[in-house]
């Protein structure tokens, strides 16, 4: 499949920002047709010291099988640490949340429509609740931005509402970015 025909394919489901695959440090293949040897891409400690993302809470049920698969992919895309996320069950007690320790700017993000009505105290459809701006319903000192999207699950039976997942997920991104 060429470049164009993957250009086509992201533009159709929505996708105007995506990342390469290929991992930092890693080798580029042999290239057979021009007999280049295989070379290091960047050598790892040449990469500046890593940026901190800020820190996710997930909220929804526990990813398991395909869909744990899905949110890896997630986590990957987004570029988080596994110290920058953390999964968290709706049935909590948000009163037991504590903000990071180092000041850390934190985002709820919801997967499906009963995790962002449990931890917002909204009503509201998901259909009302996504593309806006809301607030985790908890006792910490500050409002704690929420955004609300898709269960996982529904990601995988409706793979053509993926385009708007991410559309979610870039908004978390850029509200986390303006804290």
């Amino acid at each position: 499949m060429n470049t164009s025909t993957n250009s086509v394919f992201l533009k159709e489901m929505g996708i105007t920002e995506w990342t390469s695959r290929e991992p930092i440090g890693g080798l580029l293949p042999d290239d057979a047709s021009t007999g280049n040897q295989v070379i290091q891409k960047t050598q790892q400690n040449d990469l500046p010291d890593r940026v901190s993302h800020g820190i996710w809470w997930f909220f929804g049920s526990k990813p398991q099988g395909d869909t744990e698969v899905l949110f890896q992919n997630i986590i990957r895309i987004l570029g988080l640490s596994q110290s920058e996320w953390e999964w968290r069950s709706p049935a909590d007690n948000l009163s037991t949340l504590k903000a990071p320790l180092d000041g850390q700017p934190t985002i709820a993000f919801a997967f499906g429509e009963h995790a962002a009505q449990k931890i917002s105290g909204e009503r509201d459809s998901l259909a009302e609740l996504r593309e806006t701006v809301l607030a985790l319903n908890s006792p910490l000192e500050y409002e704690l931005p929420l955004i609300a999207s898709f269960d996982l699950a529904d990601m995988l039976s409706r793979p053509g509402e993926k385009a708007l997942l991410w559309q979610d997920l870039l908004l978390a991104r850029s509200v986390l970015q303006n804290i």
